[in-house]
């Protein structure tokens, strides 16, 4: 029995579920102290501006993740050194033009006078700190993931997402220190996790001599179509929150509120993320090596069992709506529960289809598509913005705006489907059966 337990626990599912589960698990106690030390208005500007921190994040990253890992996995020494190092190269160049960019916007509409939502007016002010201090963790994160090496991985988020939470903690019991502070905090708790990854030379920062332009060149030119599907994934969900923050009528209270349901929907897709982070390095290999019909295998065992999976938890949370909506926000939004209640049973039909989309986006990246993927996701992101506009400017309801996340979400599974059948002709009824193989030989492998 304790040699199966040990083999259980050295299944790369489960470590990456693992590591996403318990920075989540602080994530939430953090989100938990944050609604109950903030106003919602100040709440509401908090969210505004780590929203946008996160998605400008996955356009400076994800022009290197992606293909990073590609080229990581299966690396040698030397090549883990030349791919580190073009990467980190290429990221700081872009912290440099992304900070150019912010404190110009920032002059601009201060000297112009604009009124805009105090949420941006922090991100063009204090991004270009954070950016710094999270460069060094965040490209670490290729290497990690190339590895499957998630116990790392979860000891350095730990590092900055657990020193914040306890900072929110005497926060909360006996500082009482402001949104300001706050994001100072953040900003020095994610530069101690950066520098124990340029101390342990995780992060390539030491590799930058050995930067090679043919792999840059090769990095940008997969990274471009990547990028662009990472930015457009982001913005299928914090467009919500840019378009609600434009609304003068929800403004920061309606994006507070917004929020609760959306970060219940995120806990409960914590195991999809952990489950692509382990299928796409899977499915990449087996691509390089010539094996579509190894890769398809893959595509359909993760996606019928994780979908199977996802049912139970889309149950469970329409059923218990109200008090998962409760707990989370606390006092402060009892009086708004019948809403944000609707609002998280509408994200419950977004869970049971989120598996079957994401992982068609990553096969595509597997076998060398990312235009494909690119496209599929331009199209939802474009259909999701018109979505919310309605939603927010005609109808005003934040109902409506979770609506239309479910309706994308169907639309990129058709595209998804509709260019994987064409490419490798995948087939929808081999879902069943190669998820029933996958339990069969499971079961075989642990008995």
């Amino acid at each position: 029995m304790l040699g199966k337990l040990k083999n259980i626990g050295k299944e790369k599912n489960l470590s990456s579920l693992m590591a996403n589960v318990s920075v989540a698990f602080l994530g939430l106690v953090s989100f938990m102290l944050l609604t109950r030390q903030l106003s919602k208005e100040l709440f509401g500007e908090w969210v505004l501006f780590i929203t946008l921190a996160t998605f400008v994040d996955l356009l400076r990253f994800g022009l290197t993740r992606t293909s990073s890992v590609r080229l990581l996995s299966g690396a040698d020494k030397e090549n883990v050194k030349v791919v580190l190092g073009t990467s980190f190269r290429i990221n700081l160049v872009l912290l440099v033009v992304l900070t150019l960019a912010c404190w110009m916007l920032y002059g601009l509409v201060v000297a112009g006078g604009f009124e805009i939502n105090n949420g941006y007016l922090l991100f063009l002010m204090y991004y270009p700190f954070l950016a710094l201090s999270n460069l060094s963790w965040n490209n670490a994160m290729s290497l990690f993931q190339a590895e499957q090496n998630f116990k790392r991985m979860m000891f350095v988020r730990l590092s900055n997402v657990g020193l914040f939470c306890v900072f929110l903690v005497i926060n909360y019991a006996l500082l009482g220190l402001g949104l300001v502070e706050i994001i100072w905090v953040n900003i020095v708790v994610n530069a101690i996790s950066g520098l124990w990854c340029s101390l342990k030379n995780w992060d390539g920062l030491l590799f930058i001599s050995q930067a090679k332009r043919n792999v840059q060149k090769e990095l940008i030119n997969f990274g471009k179509y990547s990028m662009g599907t990472l930015i457009s994934s982001s913005l299928l969900k914090s467009s919500d929150t840019f378009i609600i923050g434009m609304s003068p009528i929800l403004g920061s209270a309606g994006i507070a509120m917004y929020a609760i349901p959306l970060k219940l929907t995120d806990l409960l897709g914590i195991p999809l993320h952990s489950f692509a982070m382990t299928a796409y390095p899977r499915m990449s290999k087996k691509s390089i090596q010539g094996d579509i019909m190894g890769t398809k295998k893959i595509f359909y065992s993760y996606v019928g069992i994780v979908t199977l999976l996802f049912f139970p938890v889309a149950f469970a949370g329409f059923v218990f709506a109200e008090p998962m909506v409760l707990f989370l926000g606390g006092n402060e939004y009892k009086d708004a529960l019948p809403l944000l209640t609707l609002i998280f049973r509408v994200f419950t039909f977004y869970i049971m289809l989120l598996p079957i989309d994401r992982f068609t986006g990553v096969l595509l990246d597997s076998i060398n598509k990312p235009k494909l993927n690119l496209y599929k996701v331009l199209v939802m992101t474009s259909a999701n913005i018109v979505l919310n506009v309605l939603a927010v400017f005609v109808f005003e309801s934040l109902v409506a705006v979770a609506v239309g996340t479910v309706l994308f979400t169907v639309m990129g599974i058709f595209m998804g489907f509709y260019y994987l059948k064409r490419e490798i002709q995948i087939r929808g009824r081999d879902i069943f059966s190669e998820s029933v193989l996958f339990l069969r030989n499971l079961k075989i492998h642990l008995g």
